[in-house]
């Protein structure tokens, strides 16, 4: 994944902090984060989703 976004005005207009909201590195970790807390909304709910599952979910998101 890339840390920064790439745009021909980034350098130009964006402080870095600004650049990695908008990567896609930044982005894709965020919706992990989002599926997580959903199941285990859902789970509470009374949904068929398993602890196993969410603990899966987390291990397949971890920073590599």
């Amino acid at each position: 994944m890339k840390p920064i976004y790439e745009n021909p005005l980034n350098s130009r207009y964006a402080s870095q902090e600004m650049s990695h909201l908008f990567s896609p590195d930044y982005k894709f970790r965020t919706w992990r984060k989002l599926w997580i807390a959903l199941a285990e909304a859902e789970q509470e709910l009374g949904l068929d989703i398993t602890d196993e599952q969410i603990a899966q979910m987390r291990e397949k998101g971890a920073i590599r």
